[in-house]
């Protein structure tokens, strides 16, 4: 049986890969997922006679900006595991943050330039916006 905790991040993961999903029919992509979630990316998707691998990270918000870990989690009994990813585990990360339902998309050289966690800050009122603002909705990237 699952843990509060475990169920609940296993949740959370669920309902950001259902969102992208559907974004992503919505856009006309064709998805194909993976069996089981031990491969380092989430789906894949064909566009235009190529397949392109997505991991799709889950956004937590802390001090009024959004923020999401860069590496890679396994669960492997009740420890958590926690790995940087490689150039080749997958092309495109998409970060998902649920109450505003907005998605950046950053493709795999972008999203490994950041150490441990990017900042996604969605405030009118910060004067400049951080680098991964202009990868904010940026899905024409996925073409």
């Amino acid at each position: 049986m699952l843990t509060k905790e475990t169920s609940d991040t296993k949740l959370k993961s669920d309902i950001s890969e259902s969102f992208v999903v559907t974004k992503l029919l919505k856009l006309g992509c064709e998805v194909l997922r993976p069996v089981g979630d031990r491969l380092p990316y989430d789906l894949v998707i064909a566009v235009k006679g190529k397949f392109i691998k997505i991991q799709i990270k889950s956004a937590w918000h802390c001090q009024g900006s959004y923020f999401v870990d860069t590496r890679r989690t396994k669960t492997n009994r009740r420890r958590m595991l926690r790995a940087l990813y490689g150039l080749g585990d997958f092309d495109f990360a998409i970060c998902y943050i649920e109450n505003l339902d907005i998605c950046y998309v950053l493709p795999i050289v972008e999203f490994l330039s950041y150490k441990s966690a990017i900042a996604l800050v969605e405030s009118e009122k910060r004067q400049r916006k951080p680098k991964s603002h202009i990868f904010r909705e940026a899905w024409h990237l996925l073409e």
